[in-house]
This record gives C-alpha cells, structure tokens and sequence, in this order.
C-alpha cells in the first residue's frame, strides 16, 4: 500500500495506454522492434536509481535484451490508492500488464474478472515466496498473484509536539488537544477502518448500522484533522506541520529518513490494527503476458527484491531478502524489529483483521457516506 506519487509518465504512456481493458494478449507485442511493458505500481514502491539505489526498471530492460536478445521499454505509472487503481481499470479505457494492488482489492478484481490467472512456468522463483503467504483468502488457489510486500498499519507521531502518554491506541486521531494537527486517510476503505478498530466493529461488516457508527466517528474527528491526506502525509509529517498521521509501516522509515531538523518521528502499532498484502498480478486488459510474468519472476529475483525491500523499507515475504544478511545489516536492528516483528504470527492475524473483499451493496453504502465524510 504505498505512497508517494512520483512524476507520470504521461506522454510516454498515452499511445501505450489507450487501447483499453479488453481480452489478454498471449504473447509479447513489439512496437519499432522494442517491446512494451506498461506497469502501473503504487507511487515510491520499485527501487528506481536515485541517490545510487538500483534501478529496477532498468536492469531489467538490460537484462531482458541479455536473456532473450530483444529491446524491452517498461513504461512505469503509478497510483495514490487501491481504489484509484480499480477506478482506472474498471473503466476500460487503459492497459496495463503489470499491476500491484492489495489484498482486498486483488479478491475484488478476481471475481469480477478482471486478472489473468498467471503461467508460474515463466515464474520460477516464485519459490522464493514463503508458504505463509499462499493460499491467502484473496488467492486460495494461488492462480492470480505473487506476493510483492506485505505490512501493518500504524501511527506517526512527532514527540516535540505530541506527549508521549497520549501516543497509546486509535485514541489518538481524537484527541481534542491536537486539534488541526491530524492526518487521516483519504480512502474510504482505510478511514473507515481506522474508526471501525477504535470502535471494536468488525472491519468486513455488512450491517449498515455498523458503518454509521464508524460514520459518526469520523464525522466526529472532522473538526480535528488537519485533513485527508494519502501522499501528502509524507511532507507533512516530515516538516512538522502536522504532528500525527496514520499510515503503513514501512512508509514510517521514509519519513524518517527525511525529517526536519526539530522534527522527532515516532511510530507505533494500535490494536487491533490493519494487516495487508500487496501483490503482484496480471490485468485482463494486459497485452504482453509472457513478457509480464518475466518482469515479475525478475522482480523476485535476490538483487531486484532486495533493492526493492531496502528502497521501499517494507516486509518482504521473500525468503532471499530477509534471510540475507547484508540487507538485514542495512535496515538496521529498530527497521527489522519493527517490520519483522520476532512475536507475530502475521497469517493468523491477517485472517483475523485484514480487509476482504465487501459486497457491492456494503461497497455502495461505504461510498455514499464518504462522500458525506468528505463534504460535511
């Protein structure tokens, strides 16, 4: 689930893109003699080469041209949110090959048939993908993904502006002390979410009494939040101007990593709490299959997927990166203890909190009282 937008490749991908969501295409397309891959990602989730990092996309253009002795150009675009993404593609009206949405979003998508189920031949170190992470209520049948990263959700909070006796539980995104200084979601699925766990109701109910509870309970934090916010939490938790945020651990270690001078980031996981996959898979509307399944069986390759997990400072579920020492060096003892906590039994607690895919009713209802959420 993440999270920083960064520049559209819009002109790039408009030729590419136009030709809408329809049936698969079986093999590689070749346009001028390069192949295309049009990938849609969340924003800051692929190690992409700055300040020195490995450049996913393009060692894989190179290594492409190695293997198989043909050019390859990865046109990469990226997205706020899972629910902008399923918007994009539902609509018919674009084509992407890869994609990486999230768990609840993945179960969506795959009962309205809108994934390709996947040729794992083309995929061999999928192998490298631990066993707690298939056959998961999203994918039972492990036909559609491959697990990408996986994480938890959590609060960031500034300690030079917020006492650390008020940093405890969901609470905190009410407190009236911090009135104008609160960062919530803006999503549904997650706000919602946020006031469901406070009020102990159970995130995939289909009792509408339920979610107006949680309505009125976000209703009630409007006059405190700074505002909805998905992307820009970054700059402003990172300069200080707000001092409390809700979001995925991983993105956590970003901030921190870019904080202000008189800026003290801190995290911590309320309980019950959000768990989630991120996965990736093939859309319906993709045109180079094989090509996309080669592009994700590089993704889980050692090099690639450890660059990837030390750009992006979310849990892998493959085994070759966190079995491996030098990125268990490189992460450092608070980023493992925190992504990979010793104590947690991750599939069972994913069962037990994750988001599922709702009905089309409850969906409806979600999204009419956001739009009040967001008007009132």
């Amino acid at each position: 689930m993440k999270k920083t937008l960064s520049l559209l490749l819009a002109c790039a991908l408009m030729g590419a893109l136009l030709a809408g969501c329809g049936a698969g295409g079986d093999k590689p397309a070749a346009s001028g003699g390069t192949l295309t891959l049009n990938v849609y990602n969340w924003g800051e989730y692929i190690s992409d080469g700055s300040e020195g990092s490995y450049d996913t996309v393009t060692e894989f253009e190179k290594w492409y041209q190695s293997a198989y002795g043909q050019k390859v150009k990865v046109n990469y675009d990226t997205y706020a949110s899972n629910e902008d993404m399923y918007a994009k593609l539902s609509a018919g009206a674009v084509s992407y090959d890869v994609v990486i949405p999230s768990d609840y979003m993945i179960a969506r998508m795959a009962e309205e048939g809108m994934l390709l189920e996947l040729d794992f031949d083309n995929i061999p170190n999928s192998a490298n993908i631990d066993d707690d992470f298939k056959g998961l209520f999203f994918d039972p049948e492990n036909k559609y993904t491959v697990p990408y990263t996986y994480g938890v959700t959590g609060i960031i909070w500034d300690a030079n502006q917020v006492d650390e006796a008020d940093a405890r539980g969901w609470e905190l995104l009410w407190n009236e002390k911090y009135a104008g200084m609160i960062l919530q979601y803006n999503n549904p699925r997650d706000a919602f979410g946020t006031a469901m766990y406070k009020l102990g109701i159970d995130v995939n109910t289909t009792d509408k009494s339920e979610w107006d509870r949680a309505y009125d309970e976000l209703i009630a934090q409007r006059p405190l939040r700074y505002g909805l916010v998905m992307d820009e939490i970054y700059n402003l938790m990172e300069s200080g101007e707000a001092a409390i945020g809700v979001y995925y651990a991983g993105d956590y270690f970003t901030m921190l990593d870019a904080q202000a001078d008189g800026v003290d980031l801190q995290f911590y996981y309320p309980e019950p709490t959000n768990y989630f996959i991120d996965a990736m898979c093939i859309p319906k509307c993709c045109q180079n299959k094989e090509l996309a399944e080669r592009f994700i069986n590089f993704m889980l390759d050692r090099d690639a997927a450890v660059a990837n997990a030390e750009y992006t400072y979310y849990a892998s579920p493959n085994r070759t990166v966190y079995t491996d020492a030098d990125y268990i060096e490189e992460m450092g003892e608070e980023a493992m203890e925190i992504l990979y906590p010793g104590n947690d039994d991750f599939a069972a607690n994913f069962d037990r909190v994750a988001y599922r895919n709702l009905p089309q009713e409850t969906l409806d209802y979600m999204n009419t009282l956001w739009e009040n959420v967001k008007i009132s």
